[in-house]
């Protein structure tokens, strides 16, 4: 919890403030049963009305001066609470963007959600609390103590007698506690990525009609939910019964002796009453103080989660690396990688290509297609082997710097609930011209003319008021938009028929001649005319070349010709 530290720091002069007002409010309340004592010992004797009235007035004033200032000093803890997770939550976020994709692998997306959410919420509550109650409770403790010695010590003495078993039920909660709540917030996270998955898949699941499988199977990950949950909250929910039990046999024994005392003439009425109001002050301070035990432990263990993702370095950053004269402007050199450091994922792949040049990339489901272009953007960096732009190794790029290079069509790209004009331009502040002439090379223009707002035309969640082939031009305009210098697109013709390929390939040639070009296609109509065609099989290089060069050369190539043209050439005509 030491690292939250550094984000109260700032508002530390509004904290000592509210702690100072929370004092003071306590502090009239304590005054209260004080008072109650005087009038009942020192003022009801006199049979004064008027000095009755008048210490009625006081203890009416104090207790009013307690509510306001109360009041205040829990809104102004309310507000700190709000800034600070408000802070966490956007360094967290921060951190999470430039985490590697390693990184967030290895954290994974459900449980970044999680700790960008339940997380910092558990924080924002502890904050809250320990300012509300953190300083209050332990001083009605404390002063309220050291009031009940001075109206009687001997109560007091009884009163002592159950407070080290009050703390050894505390200490037993912390202890307890904190893995518990661990285990709870990562079965949360499991609930996270189930829900996550199925939401995303709903239209798969209700097309193969398995609602019910889906659903048994969250209802397995609910009561793991469950009972994780209900170990840690069973021994929180135990806590403040068993304090209650205590402190009630506490108050027994007090009022028991008290009898003793007034009816032996060693106490008065007036002390007895301020005692037992004090003891039920005494008895509401240290169930405050379990209470901010029990947030302290949730807290804690949704600290330990956020601290995780702010220690993170970060991995993909600017090296120190050698400058060298290459005629090309793209270089993969014998580059091996592999996400579980075990099995390579592609191996020893090699290529070279021109400014304006395109590479084409072919093969199997996941022979490492996509893992290529994961390693010209950086998203991992190569196990072995160099990858140059211009001569210089990308690892001496800063990651911003790079990526600015690229115009990118991903595989499993998004779109998100705005505008088209917004999801093309996507924070890049491009002019409508340059934003009209990309949806133009995209062939999206004319679909987006005919919406009811034009280019802005609101989008709904992922995109789903458009179709597949409209989703993919709007994502090809983003690509355009920007005039890359590199140009990757992976599988981004998927769902567009034959002639709006065509069209979108004649665009590219025609607008972006002095763009490198990286293609990945299931179609072989897609690259055959690039000035070069890598195959890939297994994450290894089994064809390097033109068209016709591996026609004669490499046989998968040969066979994926014959599969999708064979004799009928005249598609590729069409």
């Amino acid at each position: 919890m030491k690292f939250l530290l550094q984000y109260l720091k700032p508002y530390k002069y509004r904290i000592a403030l509210g702690i100072m007002i929370k004092f003071t409010g306590t502090y009239m309340e304590l005054l209260i049963p004080l008072l109650l004592s005087h009038i009942i010992d020192n003022i009801v004797p006199l049979k004064s009305t008027r000095d009755i009235l008048l210490w009625g007035v006081f203890m009416i004033a104090a207790s009013i001066a307690a509510l306001l200032l109360n009041i205040l000093a829990n809104c102004m803890a309310s507000k700190v609470a709000m800034l600070v997770s408000k802070k966490l939550r956007s360094d967290t976020f921060k951190k999470v963007l430039n985490l590697s994709c390693a990184q967030l692998d290895d954290i994974s997306i459900p449980s970044a959600i999680s700790r960008l959410t339940s997380d910092t919420y558990e924080l924002h509550k502890f904050i809250g609390l320990a300012q509300r109650k953190g300083a209050r409770a332990p001083f009605l403790l404390i002063v309220g103590l050291i009031i009940t010695f001075y109206l009687d010590w001997h109560l007091a003495l009884v009163l002592f007698s159950v407070l080290p078993v009050l703390a050894s039920i505390i200490f037993f909660v912390y202890s307890k506690g904190i893995p518990l709540f661990k285990e709870s917030r990562r079965a949360g996270d499991e609930m996270v990525l189930s829900v996550r998955e199925n939401i995303t898949g709903a239209r798969v699941i209700k097309a193969l009609s398995k609602k019910d499988y889906e659903n048994s199977k969250f209802q397995n990950v609910n009561k793991n939910v469950r009972d994780k949950n209900y170990r840690a909250e069973l021994i929180m929910s135990a806590t403040g019964p068993t304090m209650s039990w205590f402190l009630n046999m506490g108050m027994a024994m007090v009022l028991l002796a008290g009898a003793f005392l007034v009816n032996s003439q060693k106490s008065t009425s007036g002390s007895i009453i301020a005692f037992l109001s004090y003891f039920t002050i005494i008895l509401n301070a240290l169930m405050a103080i379990t209470r901010i035990f029990v947030r302290y432990s949730k807290a804690l263990a949704a600290a330990s989660r956020i601290k995780e993702v702010l220690d993170k370095q970060p991995q993909i950053i600017k090296e120190q690396t050698e400058d060298k004269s290459s005629p090309y402007h793209l270089e993969f050199n014998n580059v091996s990688f592999s996400y579980e450091k075990s099995s390579p994922n592609i191996e020893n792949i090699s290529f070279a290509l021109k400014r304006g040049e395109t590479l084409g990339i072919i093969g199997e489901t996941g022979c490492g297609k996509t893992t290529i272009i994961n390693l010209l953007l950086r998203f991992y960096d190569a196990d072995s082997g160099e990858i140059m732009i211009d001569g210089k190794n990308i690892r001496g790029f800063e990651p911003k710097e790079l990526r600015q290079k690229f115009g990118t069509v991903f595989q499993n790209d998004f779109l998100y609930s705005n505008s088209i004009r917004e999801n093309i331009s996507f924070g890049r502040n491009i002019d409508e011209k340059a934003i009209m002439n990309a949806a133009k090379m995209a062939q999206a223009k004319e679909f987006i003319d005919n919406m009811p707002d034009g280019i802005n035309h609101q989008l709904s969640i992922r995109g789903n008021n458009l179709s597949g082939g409209q989703k993919q031009r709007v994502l090809l305009s983003r690509a355009f938009a920007k005039n890359p210098e590199i140009l990757i697109l992976d599988d981004s013709s998927s769902a567009l028929d034959y002639k709006t390929d065509a069209m979108v390939r004649k665009e590219i040639r025609e607008n972006f001649s002095q763009t490198t070009k990286i293609i990945i296609a299931q179609r072989i109509t897609s690259i055959m005319d690039s000035d070069l065609i890598l195959v890939l099989e297994n994450g290894k290089n089994v064809g390097l070349g033109t068209h016709s060069q591996l026609l004669k050369s490499c046989k998968i190539y040969k066979d994926i010709y014959d599969v999708q043209i064979g004799e009928g050439s005249e598609k590729l005509d069409a």
